[in-house]
Order: C-alpha cells, then sequence, then structure tokens
C-alpha cells in the first residue's frame, strides 16, 4: 500500500518535451511508473519514447487517458501557471520539481489552490515515489525496497541517504515524500503524517527537517496529540550561524527561530527519537521497529 502515489495514480509529465522533463520521463518509465501522457503546448500530437501521447493542455490529458496526477518540470517563469492550469483540470496530485519560483508567484498558487480539491507536493523538491509502483520525480529508484515505513523530508539529498540506509536494513519504504526546501509549498510535515497516520500500511516514519521556519515544531506539537506511529527524526544545519542560508530557500534562521536546537527540542519532547547525525537515522529505525 502506499500514499499519494498508488495503483490508481495515471500520470501525465508537463514539461516532457524538455530536457529534463524528457531525461526524467524515461526513468519514470523504466520504473514501470504509469506515465500515460505527457504535455507540452505546441507540441500536441507527438508520441514520447514511442509509446506516451503528447498534449498541448493538461485538460486533454484527462480527457483523452483520464490523467489524475502529474509532475512538473518546466522553467521557474512556466511553473505557476503550470500547477494552476492542473489544478483547473481538477487533478489529484500535482508534483512540481522546479526550483527557483518566486515567493510571491507561490503566494498567488497557494491562494488558487486553495479553492480546489488538488494537493500540491514541492516545488523545488525531489518528488514522491512509491516503491514497486512508480515515481513522480528525480529521486534514484534503485535505493528503494517496497516495505511499511514512510519517509518525509525536506531534503532531497538526505532523503536519498535515508532510504539507502533503510534498505540497506532490509527496511522497505511504503512512500517517500520530498516536500520540498522553498518558504511555501504544498505539502507541509503535518499534511503528509496526517496521509501516513490514516496509512494502515505504514509502521513507522522518518522525517528529516532542516534549519529554518516552524514547520518542524509544528509537525511535533501535532504528532504529539494525534500521530499513533513511531517518527525517527534528523535536523539539518545543526552548526549554521545565525543569518547564513543553508541550501534551500527556506533554510535560514531569522529573529531567533527556527535553530535546530529549537526543532531538536521540541521534537524531543514530543516523544520522537530524534538522531544527531544523519548516519544513524537507519539504525534509529531499526531500534524502534525491534
Amino acid at each position: 500500500m502506499s500514499i499519494l502515489l498508488t495503483e490508481k495514480s495515471r500520470i501525465a509529465v508537463q514539461g516532457i518535451t524538455g530536457s529534463e522533463g524528457s531525461f526524467h520521463a524515461r526513468h519514470m518509465l523504466e520504473y514501470n511508473t504509469k506515465l500515460v501522457a505527457g504535455i507540452t503546448p505546441g507540441k500536441g500530437g507527438q508520441v514520447f519514447n514511442d509509446k506516451v501521447p503528447v498534449f498541448n493542455t493538461v485538460t486533454e490529458a484527462v480527457e483523452k487517458e483520464g490523467v489524475n496526477a502529474s509532475v512538473i518540470f518546466v522553467p521557474p517563469a512556466f511553473a505557476p501557471d503550470a500547477i494552476m492550469e492542473a489544478a483547473a483540470a481538477g487533478l489529484d496530485l500535482v508534483v512540481c520539481i522546479t526550483e527557483g519560483i518566486p515567493a510571491l508567484d507561490m503566494v498567488q498558487v497557494y491562494e488558487y489552490l486553495s479553492k480546489t480539491n488538488t494537493r500540491l507536493v514541492g516545488p523545488n523538491c525531489p518528488g514522491v515515489i512509491s516503491p514497486g509502483i512508480g515515481k513522480m520525480g528525480i529521486m534514484p529508484a534503485f535505493i528503494h525496497k517496497p516495505g511499511r515505513v514512510g519517509v518525509i523530508s525536506r531534503s532531497g539529498t538526505l532523503t536519498y541517504e535515508a532510504v539507502d540506509q533503510l534498505t540497506k536494513r532490509n527496511i522497505g519504504q511504503s512512500t517517500c515524500i520530498g516536500i520540498g526546501g522553498d518558504p511555501i509549498i504544498g505539502t507541509r510535515f503535518i499534511d503528509a503524517l496526517k496521509l501516513f497516520n490514516e496509512d494502515e500500511s505504514t509502521d513507522a516514519v522518518v522525517m528529516i527537517g532542516e534549519i529554518g521556519g516552524t514547520a518542524e515544531e509544528e509537525a511535533a506539537a501535532w504528532a504529539d496529540t494525534y500521530f499513533q506511529k513511531p517518527i525517527v527524526s534528523f535536523i539539518a544545519g545543526q552548526t549554521a550561524p545565525p543569518g547564513r542560508r543553508m541550501g534551500h530557500a527556506g533554510a535560514i534562521i531569522s529573529g531567533g527561530q527556527g535553530t535546530a536546537a529549537d526543532k531538536m527540542k521540541a521534537l524531543t519532547e514530543a516523544g520522537i527519537h530524534v538522531c544527531d547525525s544523519p548516519a544513524e537515522i537507519g539504525s534509529k529505525m531499526a531500534e524502534v521497529l525491534g
């Protein structure tokens, strides 16, 4: 079983004829992802990789191929419109890989999505993978293993590190979600935790946060009250100086808030298993699962 990306997902790639879109679409197909359509305005009628029809609009892909999810590989200037086009077409899930979308543009997108039933993951994220079912994004599929541990992360690289550690300990994953490191994102830690909490096929969760913002503290408070499964967590940026951005646009400490110490304290007080080093994630989860 899995969340977000399931056996019922029929996926389109927005920007499938571009260099990034075509490269990752091929890897999605190699992983037997149910990729049934591509969207590039002006390129409708083409066929990608001899098997995936290309349409001019998301609406056409919905009508002709029953698309209900999309992954976006388009430049930052066009990504906000691509997200809103997918939502207007009624898609259940949109995963936006694009990095560098201005925060003001995402404010407008967030407001638009609030009036729809579309769930956005990202932007500036590695995507979503449900091992054994499919992937929507840029994550290396070969390190994943089907199983019963969910993964939620703000950091793409640390997602792969955590998954690799789990797989090497024969701990499979139900779904792995890279939520993205921008200040304004579609799916937050709490949103993903709610989905894993309701998933009978997920027994535990790895949650990887980083400095900046208060998302981890808010997730800790929510999990303390509502989450019924064990969580293993790590916070990146423990040695970052105040005011210094560390990688992601959202990973910046300001006004004395968003420090790794604050986040780790909140997580620990909520009964979450906090790792001091990313190298401990796999062993800690093995210990938790017994």
